[in-house]
């Protein structure tokens, strides 16, 4: 592959031929500009369909491309950009686009730095289906500007530079995903349970008649400022809650974690308190 101009899709490579590997090329088309590598034969083969060029290994994948986004599995994350750094070209940017720990992306960013690539951030927001190259991405790291501009020439159409910190943008993520799959984890404790006792229509209704529309930030606030004050008398009712559950059939995993950070809120407010009155 050529070097493209400035205006052009930059030559590209995919590390990882999974659900956004498939479903970005499949949206971009970029036809000549793209070489794939995946360790499943069976990825490989998707690739010509997509525009993407598959090649017999990812030497020959990374060989000259400007950008290499890394769509690998959490777990391979670390190990695909240990094993392939030494085939960068020098100044290509590795766009780690794994869902994984800032410190594991700060780990990786050392060693495609010590091989001469620069490494990249990115931060995946939402599904990327039906999203595809609309998808939100967060880009940290010291040529977030570098890596944005490339992502824009190949079609990516949401971005935002969070900072030139590698794992800034991966550390707004996972936290947010405390959160996000937190809730959904709680959604399914407590809609089994609501099942198992026959309540589910009842216990739905009370949910949406105590529902009131705050925004994140006024929500959590007063979240916290209720577990300070009340967590000790709240923590002991979860218990309840947990042998409820339990009587039920449904294993309590959420809520007796609910119960130690109920109770822990409580007793670091108390000690706050006390710390202050003695200053």
């Amino acid at each position: 592959m050529a070097r493209s101009a400035d205006t052009s899709c930059p030559s590209i490579a995919l590390v990882g031929f999974g659900e956004a590997g498939l479903v970005f090329a499949s949206a971009a088309r970029w036809n000549g500009q793209a070489r794939g590598w995946d360790i499943l034969a069976e990825r490989r083969a998707l690739m010509p369909d997509c525009g993407i060029e598959p090649s017999p290994g990812p030497a020959e994948a990374l060989a000259d491309a400007e950008l290499v986004l890394s769509l690998v599995t959490a777990d391979a994350a670390p190990r695909a950009a240990a094993e392939y750094a030494g085939f960068l070209r020098e100044d290509a940017i590795w766009c780690d686009m794994n869902s994984v720990a800032p410190q594991t992306k700060q780990q990786a960013a050392r060693v495609i730095g010590e091989h001469g690539g620069r490494y990249v951030d990115v931060a995946v927001m939402a599904p990327v289906d039906p999203a595809a190259l609309s998808v939100p991405l967060l880009i940290s790291g010291p040529d977030a500007e570098q890596a944005e501009q490339l992502l824009h020439r190949a079609g990516f159409a949401n971005t935002r530079i969070v900072g030139s910190e590698v794992g800034r943008a991966s550390a707004i993520k996972m936290i947010r995903s405390v959160m996000v799959k937190g809730l959904e984890a709680l959604t399914d404790e407590c809609a089994a349970a609501a099942r198992a006792a026959g309540v589910y229509d009842e216990v739905m209704a009370s949910l949406d008649a105590s529902e009131r529309d705050w925004n994140w930030a006024e929500k959590t606030e007063y979240n916290r400022e209720r577990m300070e004050t009340h967590g000790l008398r709240r923590a002991a009712e979860m218990e309840e809650v947990a042998a409820t559950l339990q009587a039920l059939g449904v294993e309590p995993l959420m809520t007796e974690a609910a119960v130690v950070r109920q109770r822990s809120a409580a007793r670091n407010a108390t000690r706050d308190t006390k710390r202050k009155s003695a200053a």
